[in-house]
């Protein structure tokens, strides 16, 4: 900003006149930081591609959303969808426009949301953040909160016939129906010490028909894991993904790449986790990126395997 020139910023509630402008922010300030860090864009196909988010959101999470405003001009400066939840807070996808990077936009939203779950009496706020964008690291970390598990994002093209690959507990995996509800939630809250019972029943209600979800029977009859999945165009990605082992992960991601053939999914898996890891290099997987769990507050360390994803960004 050159001396002498002031910008005020207002946060205030994102509403539905905002769509179009939100889904341009997050197109173009993704894309922008990626490109100017030598790196290919994340979307493709204009900002009408990133209107998923709102769309998903508004319904997921009414009212959970907010903007920062130029006072001056009316044009939105940052956008964030937060997430709140049984037992935690989740920061969903923020976002400054390139335009108004260093102005304060991105800190006015986080305390913003910070307040917000002290406030409401939450012991957590998580996220999941890009360990290449040391910018929002500072921010994060300098606001209280601790790296707690590193994943490394992983990307493979499926071929058209589908994956060749058969593993031990492959059968066992099967389309998820809302009667499995109530053991996903057991099995989250074993695993990571958390809940999301609105996501399962979103996305295996399937209204959109972009998701795909799949679970790990037990030998018990139970379920051993559960993998939720997104085909949208803009965001193929498997994730959220839960399980009480390597052995059922890696069935269920299998299982769900089979279902995206032809196609490039991308999914995040922890870096500890070295069995796993090692499955996917054997199947063709490549690394793209690191990413950090990240949490303010309380936090059970994970007793199995939790994969998160961006969309829903719950976790």
């Amino acid at each position: 900003m050159q001396p002498g020139i002031e910008c005020s910023l207002r946060v205030r509630e994102m509403t539905d006149p905002d769509r179009a402008e939100v889904s341009e922010l997050i197109y173009i300030s993704i894309n922008h930081w990626y490109q100017m860090h030598g790196r290919p864009p994340i979307f493709h196909g204009g900002p009408q591609a990133t209107e998923i988010f709102y769309d998903v959101y508004a319904t997921l999470d009414p009212g959970c959303a907010v903007v920062v405003e130029n006072a001056r001009t009316g044009r939105l400066m940052a956008s964030c969808f937060y997430h709140p939840r049984e037992r935690h807070v989740s920061l969903g996808i923020m976002n400054v426009h390139p335009n108004y990077f260093g102005q304060g936009a991105g800190k006015a939203l986080l305390r913003f949301i910070i307040d917000y779950t002290e406030e409401h009496g939450f012991r957590a706020l998580r996220l999941t953040q890009s360990a290449l964008n040391l910018d929002s690291f500072s921010l994060y970390n300098t606001a209280g909160f601790i790296p707690r598990c590193i994943f490394q994002d992983m990307f493979l093209t499926v071929p058209k016939a589908g994956m060749k690959y058969r593993i031990a507990g492959l059968d066992r995996v099967r389309e998820a129906t809302l009667a499995d509800v109530p053991a996903m939630v057991s099995l989250e809250l074993e695993v990571s010490g958390i809940t999301r019972e609105r996501d399962y029943r979103y996305c295996i209600e399937n209204q959109q028909g972009i998701w795909h979800v799949s679970v790990y029977e037990s030998d018990d009859g139970g379920i051993g894991g559960f993998m939720i999945s997104c085909g949208h165009p803009a965001m193929n990605m498997l994730g959220p993904c839960v399980a009480r082992g390597e052995q059922e992960a890696a069935s269920l991601i299998l299982r769900e790449l089979d279902h995206y053939k032809g196609r490039t999914p991308v999914f995040l898996l922890p870096v500890e986790k070295a069995a796993l890891v090692r499955q996917a290099y054997d199947w063709g997987a490549r690394n793209c990126e690191l990413h950090l769990c990240q949490v303010r507050g309380e936090f059970q360390p994970f007793r199995g395997i939790s994969m998160p994803a961006f969309l829903p960004e719950s976790a």
